[in-house]
């Protein structure tokens, strides 16, 4: 894992979180000319350059797949706590804000993440290889959790329109942080060695080759900043959000599309990282990253919500729209055909980079 810096540039990754907290504190709840926007948008970019560093540093301490699971997990606990914060604001998209920004999440990384890094992998080195036993059933688990708490708030009886009564909510928090918690303790206790890299001979790599790992010291040190650093991101992106929703107005496109704006930016740190797994050869740890994302996302949201909605009063519509039905089912098809093998190409990145597209063009023009 190529984490090694010049002393200048460690300096730099820790320096840049520390600026972008400061600039989140002095623009946080207030409007900003366009030199501001500017200028909190290279801290954005530089946030998220940090927390990748940190991350890869944190990563080669801790082995996989904890490095991939503690990016996943910080950023999403971070993801709820803005669109809690989001939801109690108010305003005519908070009902729907939470479905749309998890299923971004989904599409973001199931296919937007995966995509990428198989296509990237297989560019550099032909086929690449992953583990199937790992990958299928952290697969099964996305989908089953997007199923329960984005599909079938469609087809319920009990209550008008695409959300559940606080009855069947409750029921979907608890069996989806339940299902996410055994994912956890399968990831990184039972079978952890079905989400290590996978050699181009099928050997599942225990130990990673490319650089020695850092002291404890520096592992802590890069944690807290990695945690600043993902406060910096989603805030920043926040402040961001009134500059981006002009502009997407301005492009006449829908403004459910600011949504998807912001989860490309709070999932930049988590896209990088994977792209420069596969670009190592490690294709197994881009998975982790982007599945693990995706099943974070849908596992801690929801059963943060169905506390939450006992004090916000705003509607929860969890449900998906047809045309987003049949995307998640041609993404899950599309997957399933992708990991069933444990090996892919170019073909696959492109199958799944396609889906992104259609996403993002029909988030777009709906």
């Amino acid at each position: 894992m190529a984490v090694a810096a010049s002393p200048v540039m460690n300096r730099v990754w820790q320096v840049m979180p520390v600026v972008g907290l400061a600039a989140l504190a002095a623009t946080w709840g207030r409007s900003i000319n366009l030199g501001v926007v500017v200028l909190v948008a290279f801290l954005l970019a530089g946030s998220v350059l940090a927390a990748v560093h940190h991350a890869e540093v944190v990563a080669l301490r801790v082995g996989e797949p904890f490095g991939s699971l503690v990016l996943a997990v910080a950023v999403t606990v971070i993801e709820v706590a803005l669109i809690v914060t989001l939801m109690l604001s108010g305003g005519d998209k908070a009902a729907t804000l939470a479905r749309d920004t998890v299923f971004a999440a989904v599409m973001i990384t199931v296919n937007g993440i995966l995509g990428l890094s198989l296509l990237l992998g297989s560019r550099r080195f032909g086929t690449v290889r992953f583990n199937a036993e790992g990958t299928g059933g952290a697969l099964a688990t996305v989908a089953t959790l997007a199923t329960v708490c984005l599909v079938l708030p469609t087809v319920t009886e009990s209550a008008p329109g695409p959300e559940f009564t606080p009855t069947q909510l409750a029921f979907a928090a608890v069996a989806s942080l339940a299902l996410y918690l055994a994912f956890v303790v399968t990831q990184t206790v039972r079978h952890r060695d079905f989400f290590l890299p996978v050699s181009r001979k099928g050997v599942t790599l225990t130990e990673d080759d490319h650089a020695d790992p850092p002291t404890d010291r520096e592992a802590y040190t890069s944690l807290g900043f990695l945690l600043v650093s993902l406060v910096a991101v989603v805030g920043l992106a926040k402040v961001e959000s009134p500059a981006i929703e002009d502009g997407v107005l301005a492009a006449g496109l829908p403004v459910s599309f600011v949504g998807v704006v912001i989860a490309l930016l709070v999932l930049l740190p988590e896209t990088i990282a994977a792209v420069n797994a596969a670009r190592r050869d490690r294709l197994q740890t881009s998975l982790n990253l982007a599945m693990g994302s995706a099943m974070a996302s849908i596992g801690l949201t929801i059963p943060t919500l169905a506390v939450a909605s006992i004090w916000i009063s705003t509607p929860l519509h969890l449900g998906l729209g047809p045309t987003q039905v049949v995307l998640l089912a041609i993404t899950v098809v599309a997957a399933v055909l992708t990991v069933v093998q444990g090996r892919a190409t170019r073909l696959q990145g492109s199958v799944h980079l396609t889906l992104f597209a259609a996403f993002l063009f029909l988030a777009m023009s709906p």
